[in-house]
């Protein structure tokens, strides 16, 4: 991203845009009438099995001591480190079982860490499990539609671009209608090259390397079920709720 006369491209002559992290958000936040944040592994996929249950997802800080406190005092669940057996966390397979009507909080150090920065539009989360669903509830959001694809971090904090993230912005927006900016085609470029081979690229890229590492090959599998799920998660207050399009 370069700067022209003191402002940040922010790719208003395109009604899809596509941009990455935190910047991304900030940038596109002010000039979109929807923000899509994409985080495939996990944060995107958790929140859309949640929500499809009945469940609600409230992002939150990433290694916030308050976070504990700030569940107890909303009478929510706060969710476990992903390794904890039988406890609610990142893992998306951890909730499948989730009860209707259970308030989770679900800190994560991208995806959840950018929802809370998406200040002015409406905001969903996206992965490729609902990518479908998710652009549709956007379609009748406005014309302006920005997606984020989350990434990754560096050990230094600095931005990885993630390619699971990339081809999942890319399958939101290849269900939008309107022009895309150069950002937003090589996305859906990204996506219409692997739409056929989710699972395999899922598993072979860093992100999917690192959770077969940890033992959890369930969620990568979990996250590569492309067009299975009719929920859209919209940022509702504090929380993500299903507002699936009818």
């Amino acid at each position: 991203m370069s700067l022209q006369g003191g402002m940040a491209f922010d790719q208003t002559d395109y009604g899809l845009r596509c941009e990455w992290g935190l910047h991304g958000v900030t940038t596109l936040a002010p000039v979109s009438d929807v923000l899509i944040i994409v985080d495939i592994l996990s944060f995107s996929t958790a929140v859309d099995i949640a929500v499809a249950r009945g469940a609600s997802v409230l992002p939150y800080r990433w290694r916030d001591s308050s976070a504990e406190a700030f569940a107890a005092s909303i009478g929510a669940l706060l969710a476990a480190p992903r390794s904890t057996h039988g406890a609610y966390s990142l893992s998306p397979a951890s909730l499948q079982s989730i009860p209707a009507h259970t308030a989770l909080v679900l800190p994560s150090p991208n995806g959840s860490t950018l929802c809370l920065h998406a200040i002015g539009p409406i905001v969903l989360t996206a992965c490729l499990r609902n990518s479908t669903a998710v652009a549709a509830r956007a379609r009748a959001c406005g014309p302006r539609i920005a997606v984020i694809p989350a990434g990754e971090q560096w050990s230094d904090g600095s931005l990885r671009p993630a390619i699971e993230d990339l081809i999942g912005a890319g399958a939101v927006l290849a269900d939008l209608l309107g022009r895309l900016s150069p950002e937003a085609e090589l996305a859906v470029a990204a996506f219409q090259r692997f739409r056929h081979n989710l699972h395999n690229v899922l598993a072979r890229c860093r992100s999917g390397q690192e959770l077969l590492e940890r033992g959890f090959a369930h969620d990568i599998e979990l996250a590569a079920e492309y067009a299975s799920s009719s929920a859209a998660p919209v940022l509702r207050g504090d929380r993500f709720v299903n507002e699936a399009s009818t």
